[in-house]
């Protein structure tokens, strides 16, 4: 039996969800009724506003808007 590795941006997930005591969902909702655009605009967003680290708001914003918003 094999485990699948998770990769890429999700990778954080675990980490942040336990980090910030938010589901990594609640954290997406918020990337969405931002009314912030841009990438970089989000993910300093997060770290000013929220207090995250860059690795973590980074993978948030890029895992959100790869889903399409």
């Amino acid at each position: 039996m094999t485990e699948k590795t998770v990769k890429g941006p999700a990778s954080y997930f675990p980490s942040i969800e336990k980090k910030y005591g938010r589901p990594v969902g609640e954290w997406q909702e918020l990337i969405r009724t931002s009314p912030l655009t841009r990438h970089t605009e989000l993910v300093g967003w997060l770290k000013s506003a929220h207090g995250l680290g860059h690795g973590h708001a980074n993978a948030l914003v890029a895992a959100t808007l790869a889903e399409g918003r």
